[in-house]
């Protein structure tokens, strides 16, 4: 076998490094050229009481220990030695896959990463400054494990490099937009997971016009039309459109200049009060977790909900017109796939678009939780971002290992 057949065939390890956690995934080439998962798990509370719990592919609890050392350095070195001790450590990865959150004007395209790429990376840390230094770490701490290994760069951005020009600019002088001052998107990995999910899952819609609503501690939505992003609520960075966990969504620019000149000592403290201290966390004063908030009996843990559902159904509003109509609407991430007040709320805020909910599939998850004849249908469909960055890699794989033969 060439050596770029077995690296083809090796399995692949896929870290997704999050604000706060690090997910990841090996998986096992397939017949035919695709992939199997085998196992499935993460660090949480990277930083704090971190743990490492581990799944197989059918569910099954492997581990489930404390993480003794703090940082994402460590966390990789959790995963990669409960994985070694278990015959599935990096002597056996053929190459290992990173969700990267900013790619900027440069990066698209999944990529074999290298001091060169590092670099450009590392200089776009201000623009995603809760998780772009994070996965950095991932990166370092996997060239240290296993120096060598091809690692392949998979970016947020890269589902919305080909939305229209008009979408992407703002009206800023040209010179600044010409320097990359212009709307990226994010949450593109996601959105791109439920593209390859829906032609199974509902074929009629698959190919019209379908508004992604991705509602998590991060929350975008994203106008999709023909598999192909439109519009989405996040810009420069992914600060913008809907209040999130602890981020504050969208904001008038001149009161973003008020607090940096009035309530922030400077530009970190403000950076810090945007990032960390706003959203449902600032608005509700009890928790930046929805299950939190939707259990409390505090007003202001209602008044951050109530929020977060009108945000969503403005911006629907807005997407649907970017779309010129819908014909579906896509509940995905922690929120989205697992929050059904949230998910009634809206569609019943959404009447006037033809949605509706079908209360007794909406508490089952789903698939569809719309009712029969409506002329827009919703739909519950898990976000598989780990499964997405797998394929690139193993296609960046097959790439180096072609080129190399």
């Amino acid at each position: 076998m060439s050596r770029a057949a077995a690296s083809e065939a090796s399995p692949v390890l896929v870290l997704n490094a999050g604000s706060s956690s690090v997910k990841f995934s090996v998986f096992d080439a397939a017949a035919g050229g695709g992939l199997a998962g085998r196992l499935h798990g993460e660090v949480d509370s990277v930083g704090r009481a971190a743990r490492l719990r581990v799944v197989d592919a059918g569910g099954t609890r492997l581990a489930d220990a404390p993480v003794a050392a703090p940082g994402y350095a460590a966390a990789v070195e959790a995963i990669h030695g409960w994985l070694e001790a278990h015959g599935a450590g990096a002597r056996s990865w053929g190459a290992i896959g990173h969700r990267i959150v900013h790619g900027g004007m440069r990066y698209a395209d999944p990529i074999a990463l290298g001091p060169a790429v590092l670099a450009d990376l590392e200089a776009l840390v201000p623009l995603a400054p809760v998780h772009q230094p994070q996965q950095l770490a991932a990166i370092h701490a996997v060239g240290r494990i296993a120096p060598g290994l091809t690692q392949v760069a998979c970016f947020d951005t890269a589902f919305h490099r080909d939305e229209p020009a008009v979408a992407r600019a703002y009206a800023l002088p040209q010179e600044l937009s010409a320097k990359g001052y212009r709307a990226y998107g994010f949450h593109g990995l996601s959105y791109e997971s439920i593209v390859a999910a829906m032609p199974a899952i509902a074929p009629a819609c698959a190919r019209g016009r379908v508004v992604v609503a991705h509602l998590g501690n991060g929350a975008s939505m994203c106008a999709i039309d023909a598999g192909r992003s439109v519009a989405t609520t996040m810009g420069f960075t992914a600060l913008d459109g809907l209040p999130m966990g602890s981020r504050c969504g969208a904001l008038d620019p001149g009161l973003v200049l008020h607090l940096l000149r009035h309530e922030a000592s400077d530009a970190d403290a403000l950076e810090m009060l945007l990032y960390e201290r706003s959203g449902l966390l600032g608005v509700s004063g009890v928790s930046s977790d929805m299950r939190v908030l939707l259990a409390s009996d505090a007003g202001s843990a209602r008044e951050a909900i109530d929020l977060f559902v009108y945000r969503i159904g403005r911006a629907l509003g807005s997407l649907a017109a970017a779309l010129g109509g819908l014909d579906a609407l896509v509940f995905t991430g922690g929120i989205g796939e697992n929050a059904a007040p949230i998910r009634a709320r809206v569609l019943r805020d959404a009447r006037w678009l033809g949605l509706s909910v079908d209360d007794d599939a909406n508490a089952r998850g789903g698939a569809k939780i719309s009712r029969e004849g409506n002329p827009v249908s919703a739909w519950v469909i898990p976000s598989d971002e780990n499964t997405v960055i797998a394929r690139h890699t193993q296609s960046v794989l097959a790439q180096v290992g072609g080129a190399e033969a």
